[in-house]
């Protein structure tokens, strides 16, 4: 088996947007299990009424094809929102705070890799591209609903539990859930931090690493059979070390 050769760019054209939706569909309906009202399962396609406005990163295994599409990063510039009316989570989050912030915006969303390609090299290569983005365009504020698998609050009681009471964002960045879902469902003396860890997906918990924080308040899709937080990433108090190590120098283009 070809050793994977990665190559990270925006979308292009058409035919890049139906293969990133391509990737979302494998991942997030069948997979995860999740819906929508304009996922075409005839052709296997994710999407939405926001695709049209967004750039689409893509992470491309060249070992595979030239225009083979294993990873995908839906990225939303503030222009870009007012075009389409809204950011893509202000259906489940109050984004007053980060509007009212003055600062350059950049919702990221629909982050998913092919399930072979996850444990390894591959968002490393996808969050490299990003941090090249995230040069080119000034964004100081990076922000994006995350998603834990499922819908059972309790179940989940623990690390969100743990986000709350350790990650919460400052209150002149708090975004809040509007359909409030309270994360808070244990004493923080209950907690138990390695359990709660391990149920932390690994882009939240890439996040976390980078230095970032969580809106108040959880949002349960039952669209996407998700239970979300919103996660917030002011990029001048980032940990630096980390984002060396995550974006490095490679470019989007």
């Amino acid at each position: 088996m070809a050793e994977p050769d990665f190559e990270v760019r925006l979308a292009r054209g058409d035919a890049d947007l139906r293969a990133a939706q391509g990737v979302r569909y494998r991942v997030f309906v069948e997979e995860l299990g999740g819906g929508g009202g304009l996922v075409d399962h005839e052709f296997g396609l994710e999407r939405d009424r926001f695709d049209p406005f967004c750039d689409h990163m893509l992470l491309i295994d060249r070992s595979k094809g030239p225009d083979q599409v294993v990873g995908v990063y839906r990225l939303m510039r503030h222009g870009q929102a007012e075009d389409a009316g809204s950011f893509y989570s202000e259906s489940e989050y109050d984004l007053a705070p980060l509007r009212a912030s003055g600062r350059r915006l950049l919702e990221l969303g629909r982050s998913c890799l092919l399930n072979e390609y996850r444990g390894g090299a591959a968002m490393l290569h996808i969050w490299r591209g990003l941090g090249a983005y995230v040069d080119a365009h000034d964004i100081e504020i990076m922000f994006g609903v995350a998603s834990f698998h499922g819908t059972d609050v309790e179940a989940l009681a623990q690390p969100l539990s743990l986000l709350h009471y350790n990650h919460l964002a400052p209150e002149e960045l708090r975004a809040r859930a509007r359909v409030f879902q309270p994360m808070d469902l244990l004493p923080e003396a209950a907690i138990d931090r390695r359990a709660a860890m391990v149920q932390v997906p690994a882009l939240i918990k890439a996040y976390l690493r980078l230095g970032g924080v969580v809106g108040e308040g959880a949002f349960v899709d039952h669209v996407f059979n998700t239970t979300d937080v919103c996660l917030i990433m002011d990029t001048s108090r980032m940990n630096m070390q980390r984002a060396r190590l995550y974006y490095g120098q490679e470019a989007a283009s």
